[in-house]
């Protein structure tokens, strides 16, 4: 299966879940046009709050749609943007991915993979539960974070349900992603 982009999503305001809507136009060095995250400076509130002038290296959030598909299984009714992603793909082991992995989403898009999304317990208020499936531990013990992953935009265009992905690996050795 060719890696696909399955939806996309955006929201101007701070808000958890994004809607879904035909496109997004991706901004080199920005993020997500329109999107509350926009910018070359860190928009998480949190992370605002302890210094505004880092980097925006959570410009572009990306899920898997097999997350999405595991937590059916397991009850959840989670819809594409619901956990405040802008891309949803389908066919990609985002997790897999190591640091600085350069997507081409679509013709003209490109993102650079800086790192994991650390579920908040904002997961939790939105159905309760849902915080412990996100999270899982591997055979050594270690914290899986299962939420996607963050990226910067490389270049900019639209991005589109049904657009391919291309997956770009870094030169060896590669560096496992890590909360971002």
């Amino acid at each position: 299966m060719t890696p696909r982009i399955l939806a996309v999503a955006a929201h101007g305001a701070h808000a958890f879940s994004k809607p879904v809507t035909p496109r997004i136009r991706l901004l080199a060095g920005l993020g997500v046009e329109g999107d509350a995250h926009c910018g070359a400076t860190v928009k998480h509130r949190s992370r605002v709050a302890r210094d505004p002038t880092q980097p925006n290296l959570r410009q572009l959030h990306l899920i898997h749609a097999e997350l999405l598909d595991e937590l059916a299984a397991q009850g959840f009714r989670v819809a594409p943007g619901a956990l405040g992603e802008n891309a949803t793909t389908r066919g990609i082991d985002l997790l897999a991915l190591p640091r600085g992995t350069r997507l081409r989403l679509g013709a003209e898009a490109l993102v650079e993979v800086t790192g994991l999304r650390n579920p908040c317990a904002q997961i939790e208020t939105f159905a309760p539960g849902l915080l412990a499936a996100v999270l899982g531990r591997d055979a050594q013990g270690n914290l899986i974070r299962k939420t996607g992953v963050m990226a910067v935009v490389l270049a900019g265009g639209e991005v589109a349900p049904g657009d391919p992905i291309a997956i770009e690996l870094p030169p060896a050795p590669h560096q496992a992603l890590s909360v971002v």
